[in-house]
């Protein structure tokens, strides 16, 4: 294999050429850059919207790093999300870096609520959300879906999360991304 083409590979294995992107909100802040190592180290912090710069794949181990028994172990974590997206590859036979984005594409809210104070009156209001909080926010319910199906199971959380992945691809409701993009959205739309 020559240098170029190693340079296209994530974590040498999965081809992040030809990935594309379907959600035109979502397309900026998708990074499919070819990295050797999921670890950027924190060198996008002190950039306003350093996050859009860190690839995909390392924002996911970052979202499994949840308090509790995962906290603050990347490397557990890289661990974890490497090998989902092999079961994914076995599963699928396609390219899991594709799986992954579709994933997100599907289960990006597009609208939520905000809380409104006039006096003593709470009321919500319905508002468009940022591309940027749309990808941590789904994200984010991927990773919790997959620790909660884990949690007290005999399935391993590299099975649930390629699991939670693969049904938010294909847009199935049993996806607890996909059921709280849906349960957000309705809340949305009756407090128009």
């Amino acid at each position: 294999m020559s240098k170029t083409q190693q340079v296209l590979l994530a974590h040498g294995r999965w081809s992040m050429a030809n990935l594309n992107v379907n959600d035109p909100g979502l397309k900026r802040y998708i990074c499919v850059k070819p990295v050797a190592v999921f670890h950027t180290g924190g060198r996008h912090e002190h950039r306003r919207f350093g996050k859009v710069s860190v690839p995909i794949v390392e924002r996911l181990i970052n979202k499994m790093m949840h308090p509790g028994k995962n906290m603050g172990k990347k490397h557990l974590n890289t661990n974890i999300a490497l090998q989902a997206l092999e079961i994914i590859y076995l599963r699928t036979k396609e390219n899991p870096l594709q799986v992954l984005i579709r994933a997100i594409e599907n289960s990006a809210l597009r609208e939520e609520t905000t809380r409104i104070a006039y006096g003593g009156i709470v009321y919500h209001q319905s508002v468009d959300i940022s591309p940027l909080r749309r990808l941590d926010i789904a994200l984010k319910h991927m990773a919790d879906g997959a620790r909660s199906a884990a949690f007290s199971k005999p399935k391993t959380i590299e099975e649930c999360l390629a699991d939670e992945i693969l049904l938010a691809a294909s847009y199935d409701s049993k996806s607890f991304a996909v059921a709280r993009r849906e349960e957000l959205e309705r809340i949305a739309l009756s407090a128009r």
